[in-house]
């Protein structure tokens, strides 16, 4: 797949999102629009890795590293990274049970029909899981839970904004002010 001119394959697998190897409209979008706060990004719940993948690829010197609580998952995202030659960290984790570090971005497209505790977790924690000035970028249908989500970034990071709009799809930022 080929995204603002940088093109990768992927091998998806049954069971880890988005199911096949055409990515989401969803992903494509937050990658469209992602702009790095500094040089480290964390893609919680990568699935195949499409998005944590194109940001290392499309900003080469960004430090990628890449969740999901599924092993296959993980075990797809590593071999997608290997296919697409690119160096990134991929770690099998419960959103941040396993994750030690602070990151400048962390990017999600969180599972909205997993429900409200666990997105609302997602985003609680990651306010403790970036740097100061750090931004917290999740994509969304606006009208299918994502506008829940816009007031739990408020809520917690007293801050977001509407980075993207596209078809009813929105990408969010907060940044966790210094």
């Amino acid at each position: 797949q080929t995204i603002c001119g940088v093109s990768l394959s992927f091998t998806a697998v049954s069971g880890v999102f988005s199911f096949e190897t055409k990515i989401d409209k969803a992903s494509e979008i937050l990658i469209k629009s992602f702009n790095p706060s500094g040089k480290s990004v964390l893609d919680v719940g990568c699935g195949f890795g499409p998005i944590g993948l194109f940001i290392k690829a499309m900003h080469p010197d960004q430090t990628v590293y890449m969740c999901d609580i599924n092993n296959r998952a993980v075990q797809y995202a590593i071999s997608n990274a290997q296919k697409n030659n690119l160096n990134v960290n991929v770690i099998k984790s419960d959103l941040y049970s396993d994750i030690s570090t602070s990151f400048d971005d962390i990017v999600s497209n969180p599972p909205i029909a997993t429900g409200k505790k666990l997105n609302t977790k997602l985003i609680n924690e990651a306010f403790d899981h970036l740097h100061p000035n750090g931004a917290l970028w999740l994509v969304a249908f606006h009208n299918k839970g994502g506008s829940s989500l816009k007031k739990i970034m408020e809520s917690r990071f007293g801050n977001v904004e509407d980075i993207e709009k596209s078809g009813g799809i929105r990408v969010y930022r907060s940044i966790k002010n210094a």
